[in-house]
């Protein structure tokens, strides 16, 4: 379907999101002097004021602290990948795997990115009422369900070392892969003590698997 038909935008600025959906390898190859990421840029920007604004009215109770902490949920990258491929926003990418050598964990990326870019290019074209809009219809039904994209294991082992005062770490025991796909295997260390281990395509993702597997030996609870 159209992209404008399916998301009910009537423009007379189609390039701009022509440019929403450019990745930086297919702008190179056909010699394009755009691509989508100042669009992602600034989407980044109208992505956080919207759903902070509602976090902010919904919980009048919950400090500064706690609502950062719930606002990073809802605007990480697991979860820009699930709105974005709910949307079938991917279906609009301009940007060829075969050409650019992108990895899986790249393409992911990738579709994150161009949620932002869209709302990017939506806010311009069309006014912060109509994002917001928007924005209201594909994630605050899920803030409302309290939906769970990212749980910060790190932070509750931090919280629980700081309580208990033990030394957390974390120590790297491998990595491999071409510079542009890495993994890491990360281990996680409780007063010096090996408590988990845990692996990703980058340092954060292993620690968080590493903390993860700690907070269930452990039983520390994320509140």
């Amino acid at each position: 379907m159209n992209l404008f038909e399916k998301f009910g935008i009537e423009t007379e600025n189609e390039h701009l999101y022509d440019m929403a959906f450019t990745h930086g390898s297919y702008g190179t190859i056909h010699k394009l002097d755009y691509t989508y990421e100042r669009l992602e840029f600034l989407g980044d920007s109208v992505l956080s004021l919207i759903v902070s604004e509602y976090l902010y009215k919904k919980y009048p109770q919950y400090e500064e602290g706690k609502l950062t902490k719930l606002r990073a949920n809802y605007v990480c990258q697991n979860a820009l990948i699930y709105y974005s491929q709910e949307l079938g926003l991917q279906d609009y990418l301009k940007v060829s795997a075969e050409e650019s050598n992108l990895t899986h964990n790249e393409i992911l990326s990738i579709t994150a990115d161009i949620f932002e870019s869209f709302l990017g290019a939506m806010f311009l074209d069309q006014g912060l009422d109509f994002a917001k809009d928007f924005i209201s219809k594909i994630i605050f039904r899920y803030i409302d369900e309290e939906k769970v994209f990212f749980a910060d294991y790190k932070s509750a082992m931090k919280e629980y070392g700081d309580a208990q005062e033990i030394e957390i770490s974390y120590k790297i025991l491998h990595e491999y892969g071409v510079p542009h796909d890495k993994t890491f295997i990360i281990a996680i260390l409780v007063d010096g003590k090996e408590m988990g281990v845990g692996k990703g395509k980058n340092k954060k993702e292993a620690e968080q698997g590493a903390a993860k597997v700690a907070i269930e030996k452990l039983g520390v609870l994320n509140e």
